[in-house]
């Protein structure tokens, strides 16, 4: 099995700090399929290629039991594409060799790391059950352009037609972790098998891995199912947990019996989820502030900004990602290339970072942080604190990040563990007001916390709400 990823970031080299794999080496790795091998074809400033190989051995996976048995046929143990399509064996090993740079860690380059670079990934035999269709609807919504090409079963006899394996090419700019996450929870979606046995720890690897992009996906009913081998309880308890814990909006939710197609409708009767609530408390405020030109920084792929968008009184409205692939989901969610030109006037999005000033931010009524303080390293919060408060410097700050305290009553939520896999920290009611007084006093605002969500019985009293709201005003408006 073969894997490549590429970029023309320069310096291309880099990609070496990011993978944590020297250049100059060829490195062997004992993984449970077999061996695997990381080694770079390419090295150069403005163009660097890292391969992961994988040699399996289908007859060692049969006598060690590492593998299941044989489908099919008697000799289908040993006779198997297993050593060179793509597959579960393929992602596993991929968690294993790179499972640092997958976390976004570089401590050599950490800012790099953070950064969308422009991204080539090459699978060239990738079992497609589905075909060429079924990889552009999981990849596309993901920010990737890619080319899917079917492999003939036999050259030599082209009226036998294609395989169901495929030549996959993908480009795309984003964050290297980002690229590496999607392919490990894809790679069996694709195959529609796993070569191992399937436990509800499959349910925390899918959120650790998935649970930054996967809530929002198109089709995410069909990827949560085919990753958990259609067990459906699984698939069940996993759809549960990423509309807990991701807040997709309660209309996109997952409302019934778990299949490969879209969800069913649930009718009127669905509560608002508390992303609803949230968007709700967050235009309540803007309305009061009176503000008229805002900008959603850390917009994501857009929600709040459709929000913004339905209402007039929004005269100028700014999204502003790190993430160039979110950015393009968010335009053609926004369907930006079909609104009139006076809706089309109202709304831009911008690349940038939360922890640099930018000029073009600056004299706007208001700026919103919706769940995006959490996602920042702590030494970084006073870059952004600078950024916003005192570079943009608008009138009004809001901003949204989830209370620990309310953890306690999340069922599928283990002990320990944050609602996000990308989550650096989760602050307690205390913890948001020590940190937001001190910037508020730092920079002329004073501030002010609004609950979000429902607070439930005198045990959830207790808790407070889930997510915890705080508003800064500028002290000389």
């Amino acid at each position: 099995m073969l894997l490549t990823v590429s970029t023309t970031h320069r310096p291309a080299s880099d990609l070496g700090f990011l993978l944590h794999k020297h250049p100059d080496r060829v490195q062997r790795f004992d993984v449970a399929a077999g061996v695997a091998h990381v080694m770079y074809p390419e090295v150069a400033d403005e163009r660097c290629t890292a391969a992961l190989f994988l040699e399996v051995d289908p007859v060692e996976l049969v006598r060690s039991a590492r593998g299941p048995a044989g489908e099919g046929f008697s000799l289908g143990q040993y006779v198997n594409d297993r050593p060179y399509a793509a597959s579960s064996l393929l992602a596993v090993t991929l968690g294993k060799v790179f499972n640092t740079a997958m976390k976004g860690r570089c401590d050599a380059r950490p800012e790099l790391a953070a950064t969308a670079i422009p991204l080539e990934i090459r699978v060239p035999v990738l079992p497609c059950r589905g075909g060429p269709a079924l990889a552009a609807r999981l990849f596309e919504p993901l920010g990737w352009s890619l080319v899917a090409a079917p492999i003939e079963l036999d050259p030599a006899f082209p009226e036998w037609g294609a395989s169901r394996y495929v030549d996959l090419r993908l480009a795309g700019t984003m964050r290297l972790a980002d690229a590496l996450s999607q392919l490990y929870v894809l790679l069996p979606v694709f195959d529609d098998a796993k070569h191992y046995w399937v436990s509800g720890d499959e349910i925390d690897k899918l959120i650790r891995s998935g649970g930054a992009w996967l809530a929002a996906h198109p089709e995410r009913d069909l990827i949560t199912t085919r990753y958990l081998a259609h067990q459906r309880r699984y698939a069940a308890e996993a759809l549960a947990r990423l509309t807990e814990l991701d807040d997709r909006p309660a209309e996109d939710a997952a409302a019934s019996e778990v299949s490969d197609g879209p969800g069913h409708d649930a009718g009127d009767r669905r509560l608002p989820s508390l992303a609803d609530q949230r968007r709700a408390a967050i235009l309540a405020e803007l309305r009061a502030a009176g503000a008229a030109r805002v900008v959603d920084l850390g917009c994501g792929e857009g929600n709040l900004l459709h929000a913004l968008l339905a209402e007039p009184a929004f005269t100028e409205i700014v999204g502003v990602d790190v993430a160039a692939g979110a950015l393009r989901v968010a335009a053609a969610r926004l369907r930006l290339d079909q609104l009139a030109d006076r809706q089309r006037a109202r709304i831009s999005l911008l690349q940038g970072s939360v922890t640099y000033a930018d000029s073009r931010l600056a004299g706007y009524d208001a700026v919103v942080l919706s769940e995006v303080v959490e996602h920042v390293d702590p030494p970084r919060l006073p870059a952004l604190a600078t950024a916003v408060f005192g570079s943009a410097r608008p009138a009004t700050v809001l901003v949204t990040t989830p209370n620990a305290e309310y953890n306690v009553r999340w069922d599928s939520l283990p002990a320990g563990e944050m609602r996000h896999p990308d989550h650096r920290f989760e602050w307690t009611r205390a913890e948001l007001a020590a940190w937001a007084d001190a910037v508020a006093g730092a920079h002329g605002y004073t501030v002010r916390y609004v609950p979000v969500g429902p607070v439930g019985d005198e045990e959830g009293a207790e808790v407070g709400a889930p997510t915890q709201l705080a508003v800064f005003t500028r002290g000389n408006r």
